[in-house]
C-alpha cells in the first residue's frame, strides 16, 4: 500500500500507472477518465503506458433535498441508474426523480461538447478499457460508467483507482473484469481525506489535459485490429 494521503491527482495517477504498467495490456487499450477528477489521475496513468485518453462524463443524481445523497448515476448520456430501494424509501416522486436526471443529462451534454469540441464519443467496440477515477466511496458514479462502457461490448473492462472502499471494490469486481486499486484503508468516509491538495479540477484543466496527452501522442489510434472500429 503506498503511503498515504497522495499529494495530489498527478501523483496518484503516476503511482497507479506504475501499478498497471506491471501487467501486458493488448495494443488496443485505451485510458477513460471520469470528469473531471478522474482525469487528472487517468492522464498521468495513461502518460506512462503509453496508451490513448479519453474521457466519461459521469453526473451523480442527487436526493432532491439533499444532494450529496446519491440516488443514481447518469454516464455518457446513454445510460442511466437508479437506486430504486432508496428512492422508495425516502418517497421521492418519480417527476422529482425525472427533474434531477434531466438536469443532469444537460450537464452532461454541456461537457460532451465542450471536452470533445462536437466529435463524437469513441466506439469502444472490442477494446480494452481501463475507466480511472481519482477514488471511490459508494462506488455509484463508477457502476454508472462501467455499465455505459459495456454498452459497447468492449473486449474488458477494468476499473482502476488510487484509493477506495472495500465495500466499492467488492461491488464492481462484481460487474467488470478486473479493478486495480493502491490503496483501501479504513474507515472511508470520503475521496478527498486521502489526498493533500483535492481542489476542484476545472473544465479547462480537463480541456488542457487532453489537448496535452494527444499533442504528444498523436491521434487516439494509429492502427487498428481487423474488425474493431477505430476511435475518432
Amino acid at each position: 500500500m503506498p503511503e498515504l494521503p497522495f499529494r495530489d491527482r498527478s501523483e496518484a495517477g503516476r503511482l497507479l500507472g506504475q501499478k498497471l504498467s506491471e501487467r501486458h495490456f493488448p495494443e488496443i487499450t485505451i485510458v477513460l477518465g471520469l470528469t473531471r477528477g478522474g482525469v487528472a489521475v487517468a492522464f498521468a496513468a495513461a502518460d506512462i503506458l503509453k496508451a490513448p485518453l479519453d474521457i466519461l462524463v459521469v453526473r451523480k443524481l442527487g436526493v432532491p433535498w439533499q444532494p450529496e445523497l446519491a440516488m443514481g448515476a447518469v454516464a455518457g448520456g446513454r445510460v442511466r441508474i437508479l437506486d430504486e430501494e432508496l428512492i422508495r424509501e425516502l418517497g421521492i416522486t418519480r417527476q422529482e426523480v425525472d427533474v434531477v436526471v434531466a438536469k443532469e443529462m444537460e450537464e452532461v451534454d454541456r461537457r460532451e461538447r465542450l471536452y470533445r469540441h462536437e466529435k463524437p464519443a469513441p466506439d469502444l467496440h472490442g477494446w480494452t478499457v481501463i475507466v480511472v477515477d481519482d477514488g471511490l466511496a459508494t462506488g455509484s458514479t463508477m457502476t454508472a460508467a462501467v455499465h455505459y462502457v459495456d454498452s459497447f461490448r468492449p473486449a474488458a473492462v477494468i476499473v482502476a483507482v488510487p484509493v477506495a472502499s472495500e465495500q466499492a471494490c467488492r461491488q464492481l469486481r462484481t460487474i467488470t473484469d478486473d479493478v486495480v486499486c493502491l490503496a483501501t484503508p479504513q474507515p472511508f468516509h470520503a475521496v478527498g481525506e486521502w489526498y493533500d491538495d483535492f481542489r476542484q479540477v476545472s473544465d479547462a484543466e480537463v480541456q488542457r489535459l487532453l489537448e496535452q496527452h494527444h499533442r504528444k501522442f498523436g491521434p487516439l489510434v494509429k492502427t487498428v485490429a481487423p474488425g474493431v472500429p477505430a476511435l475518432h
